[in-house]
């Protein structure tokens, strides 16, 4: 009998082990001093059917990492390859992590559970496989806005300080360490594919292609394998792209090994929001050309897919794989207007109408200077609901004079959330605000409440996830 409040059972389902022993390695985890639990995601873990562990039991799975009840025995580190900055890479692989588990949600997909910091790997090079502190509060943090936010992401699904100190150069050393764990609907990269295309294994790549359309797109019997995955790529590339506009998020390192086939965001290193509506904002100081800026993840996305396709191009004929790659600039643009749409509260009506008012919202934002969370929050529904000279502007009034012919969705405003003074957000001086008191007294409260606001945000975006029939 399951305990009071599951939402599923626990099934556990190792199809990676499918794919054969060329896709991975098996790895021995790092042994730590300590285990000490910092955030477990109970809410994740019931739709897996994980939130019974206790902490003892959690820390023995997710710090010791102790094999889960008929499951991966081993962890293994995915191999892969990957453009990085555009330059090619085979000498890539999961360097301080590996899939610890997978198991099947309440809605039947099958999850990974994957790690970061967990030590070195065949594929670690120089690096020491581990993962600061801080790193880890960074992902709780760009996750679970993500999730707020309608975004389809990796969750966080628990952190361990591990009582190592790491010498980094991009933080005040020593400092500490932590192992993560994160729940994510797959782990197959567009570099896994470039990587046997590179070795010329055309039988794994068969194999791995109907490993995805079979557990991941839920797709079987299709007449052509390789143009379906390349559907499947682009539509979830393109609605990505559009939910990281809409959020106003930067990923920060849109390389190809970081790219999910099933366009799930996931991997969190430079990361940031987005302070005005700036196409030009860059997240990671190391992107000195702004490659991967705010607005410049479509195009980068646009890009990565063809690599996909130049991957597949190996076992595929190339007419097969034109049409979806002719598709992602339509389908961003719908993604886009309908993401804008959810995100302002607003009824969608149709795509000529709908866009044009996404381009009106957008044109409005970079002509001015508030924070995106802020005109969001202002304008929920359509209509505007607080006094703010920036809105006294040619182009939102121009927006204000087209969204009079729309409605606001039902209850579109009835959340308490609403009501706040000011919006929730995370730019990067709150996320290092949240960070000051973790580091100097090991005061874990404010990233809590922070946890419980963003929360109670995601509820008043109840729904704010773009319906597939709108994708």
């Amino acid at each position: 009998m399951l305990p009071e409040g599951r939402l599923t059972a626990y099934r556990a389902d190792p199809a990676i082990l499918s794919l054969g022993e060329d896709m991975f390695a098996a790895v021995t985890p790092a042994a730590f001093p300590e285990t000490v639990i910092r955030f477990r995601n109970d809410r994740a873990a019931a739709e897996v059917g994980l939130d019974h562990l206790n902490d003892v039991e959690w820390a023995r799975h997710f710090g010791r990492f102790e094999a889960l009840p008929d499951n991966l025995r081993v962890p293994l580190a995915l191999a892969y390859h990957g453009h990085q900055f555009r330059s090619y890479n085979p000498d890539i692989g999961d360097g301080r992590g590996f899939l610890f588990a997978q198991l099947r949600d309440g809605d039947g997909r099958l999850m990974d559970l994957g790690t970061k910091g967990t030590g070195r790997t065949p594929f670690s090079r120089t690096g020491d496989g581990r993962l600061t502190l801080k790193g880890g509060v960074r992902e709780i943090l760009a996750t679970e806005m993500l999730e707020a936010l309608g975004v389809e992401t990796s969750r966080t699904f628990s952190i361990i300080e591990t009582g190592e100190a790491l010498t980094r150069g991009d933080e005040p050393s020593p400092t500490r360490s932590a192992a993560m764990v994160r729940l994510s609907h797959s782990h197959i990269r567009y570099g896994s594919f470039q990587r046997l295309a590179y070795r010329k294994d055309a039988v794994t790549m068969e194999r791995l292609t109907d490993y995805c359309l079979a557990h991941l797109a839920g797709m079987s019997d299709v007449p052509d394998r390789y143009a379906a995955l390349m559907d499947y790529a682009v539509s979830g590339a393109a609605r990505l792209a559009a939910s990281y506009r809409a959020a106003g998020f930067v990923h920060g390192v849109l390389n190809t090994d970081n790219i999910n086939i099933t366009g799930e965001s996931f991997d969190y290193g430079p990361w940031r929001f987005a302070p005005r509506w700036d196409d030009g904002f860059t997240a990671a100081y190391f992107d000195q050309f702004g490659l991967y800026s705010f607005g410049r993840q479509a195009e980068a996305l646009q890009w990565n897919v063809h690599q996909l396709a130049l991957a597949l191009r190996t076992v595929a004929e190339a007419d097969s794989l034109i049409p979806a790659l002719k598709s992602f600039p339509d389908r961003y643009e719908a993604a886009l207007a309908a993401a804008l749409l959810t995100r302002l509260g607003i009824q969608a009506q149709d795509q000529e109408n709908d866009t044009r008012l996404a381009r009106a919202w957008e044109a409005a934002l970079a002509a001015s200077e508030i924070e995106p969370d802020r005109a969001f929050f202002d304008w929920r529904g359509g209509t505007r609901r607080r006094d703010h000279a920036a809105y006294e502007t040619p182009a939102f009034h121009a927006f204000a004079a087209l969204a009079t012919d729309y409605s606001a969705v039902p209850g579109a405003t009835d959340h308490e959330y609403w009501s706040n003074d000011a919006p929730c957000s995370m730019l990067i001086e709150e996320m290092e605000a949240l960070w000051a008191p973790i580091a100097e007294d090991d005061d874990w409260a404010p990233l809590e409440s922070k946890i419980d606001v963003i929360r109670r945000m995601g509820e008043a975006h109840e729904g704010l996830r773009v319906p597939d029939d709108q994708r």
